[in-house]
């Protein structure tokens, strides 16, 4: 079992940046890759962007790509999520998720756990 936990939303203008983290529990965090998706109100839940266990490998949403980076510290069990140029169209609830079975994945049916999100606002 895995427990994750993201922090680092809040309220922000347009053009103005966020780092999200998300902490995993137990010993085995480089075991998993791992994935951000957001969901706004009022729409289904979409890819944000994942990363491989090792880290090497990244992969981002078109609407994201050149402005998000995901990165990954094993170490310290912590996927991070660095988003600038924020839109208002970037406001939504973002959740970290973990695949256990996947070296890396983009899709949100192949990952097993997931946070309890955190929200980023984006105002015009």
């Amino acid at each position: 079992q895995v427990q994750l936990v993201e922090s680092g939303g809040g309220l922000v203008q347009t053009g103005g940046s966020l780092r999200l983290s998300c902490t995993a529990s137990g010993r085995t965090f480089n075991n998993y890759a791992m994935g951000w998706f957001r969901q706004a109100p009022g729409k289904e839940r979409e890819f944000v962007a994942a990363i491989s266990r090792s880290g090497y490998n990244t992969y981002y949403a078109d609407s994201v790509k050149g402005r998000f980076t995901i990165s990954r510290d094993n170490a310290r069990n912590t996927v991070y999520l660095q988003t600038n140029s924020l839109k208002p169209e970037d406001t939504a609830v973002y959740y970290c998720a973990a695949a256990i079975r996947w070296d890396t994945t983009t899709m949100g049916r192949d990952y097993d756990y997931w946070g309890q999100g955190t929200q980023v606002t984006v105002s015009s």
